[in-house]
């Protein structure tokens, strides 16, 4: 998998990413996640996934749903934890994440 993203104060991002993980899909195949360091244990700062390509089968439903969410999540929570992202800033930002999967 191969990663975009966009980091930012939630100001501007954090009502779009709630409103984006409220609605459904804008089109087949195409989906939303909140990262996840563990079940019910979100990243934070606030972390949304949403694939870039469509997702044809269930190969790329693994990846994106399994490794590229759990690797994200994980790099998230450790950037705060080595200083990269400070924890106020892990209160007040939000990181959107467009991810690229191969079939």
């Amino acid at each position: 998998a191969h990663i975009d993203l966009i980091m930012g104060g939630r100001s501007r991002e954090r009502p779009a990413m709630r409103s984006s993980t409220r609605s459904p899909p804008t089109r087949d195949g195409f989906n939303h996640l909140l990262a996840v360091v563990t079940p019910n244990l979100p990243a934070r700062p606030d972390t949304l996934l949403f694939n870039k390509v469509t997702i044809k089968g269930a190969k790329q439903a693994v990846q994106m749903f399994g490794p590229a969410q759990a690797a994200v999540a994980r790099a998230v929570m450790d950037s705060v934890s080595e200083g990269v992202i400070s924890k106020q800033q892990a209160n007040d930002y939000c990181v959107l994440v467009g991810v690229f999967t191969t079939g």
